[in-house]
């Protein structure tokens, strides 16, 4: 047990029994720590990566008030915390001897324990990954609609499906996930319990793919949305990506959320034009630890 009511545990299942209400509350924003946690609960006993699950609360008043778990990259991953609660987190998990390799947080919390983390460890920090998180409001399919129909992807689609997610990572150098492609470890990475959607032409051409997580406490999200080059251009990705999110609503999600890349003003407008409503920013930052006296 960690001060100020931090408890930490290996059990995902203890823990999803006393955090899941909290989880719960706010789907849209805990939405990867609702699908992580799921796909951890389902694996059983397994670990995280080749060590043991480190799960974090913080309980106040008999109610969780904020979660923190490792990734299977070694990161850590945060729901919003107060600077003052980064800083007691940071101290304590430092002194327990982690050392994770860097923070994932809505902005302003990853900001705050990676510079808690430096002072308590010495350890650099870096920004990796910057991302602006969107909420469905009301889906506006677009006009004109192009020529098509979606499709929902089969088991003789397997081999397109992973090829594209391949492409789909090296356009935005997501390296660890083709590494587990070509690893021949697809149902490890990101993408294995994905359900795919294909955009296809009437002559029954695949021209744009978007995938979504299996339903979490209402929640469902939209990941990844990809159209090869050539084919850009022609509106496929905001109708397979409508297709996504209306199928997703029809099964009965409350939330239907999606990341962006802030540097991609084209995807960043195309899904508010189809309803989408920005409500949070998400930083990832890397820990350079230097030599063991170091930190």
């Amino acid at each position: 047990m960690l001060r100020n009511d931090w408890q930490l545990t290996d059990d995902v299942h203890d823990f999803l029994a006393r955090a899941g209400d909290f989880l719960r509350s706010r789907p849209a924003v805990h939405n990867t720590p609702l699908t992580d946690l799921e796909k951890l609960r389902t694996r059983g006993a397994e670990p995280c990566g080749t060590e043991a699950n480190v799960l974090g609360r913080l309980d106040s008043g008999g109610e969780t008030r904020a979660v923190f778990y490792r990734t299977p990259r070694g990161y850590l991953s945060l729901t919003p915390l107060s600077a003052e609660q980064t800083g007691t987190l940071a101290a304590h998990l430092a002194g327990l001897g982690h050392r994770p390799s860097g923070v994932i947080a809505d902005h302003d919390t990853a900001t705050a324990f990676a510079e808690a983390w430096q002072r308590h460890t010495g350890a650099a920090s870096a920004p990796f990954w910057r991302t602006h998180l969107y909420r469905l409001g009301t889906l506006t399919p677009p006009r004109p609609h192009p020529e098509g129909r979606g499709r929902i992807a089969r088991a003789q689609d397997q081999e397109q499906v992973v090829r594209w997610c391949r492409e789909f990572c090296v356009d935005v150098g997501e390296q660890p996930s083709i590494d587990l492609i070509d690893a021949g470890s697809w149902a490890d990475s990101r993408f294995g319990d994905r359900h795919f959607t294909f955009w296809e032409t009437s002559e029954g051409t695949p021209v744009s793919m978007a995938a979504a997580t299996s339903i979490v406490a209402g929640m469902i999200r939209v990941d990844p949305v990809y159209t090869p080059a050539h084919f850009r251009g022609h509106g496929y990705a905001a109708a397979v990506t409508v297709e996504v999110s209306r199928a997703a609503l029809a099964s009965g999600a409350t939330d239907v959320v999606l990341y962006t890349d802030p540097a991609n003003p084209t995807s960043n407008a195309l899904y508010q034009r189809l309803g989408y409503v920005r409500i949070a920013d998400f930083t990832g930052y890397k820990f350079s630890y230097g030599t063991p006296e170091a930190a």
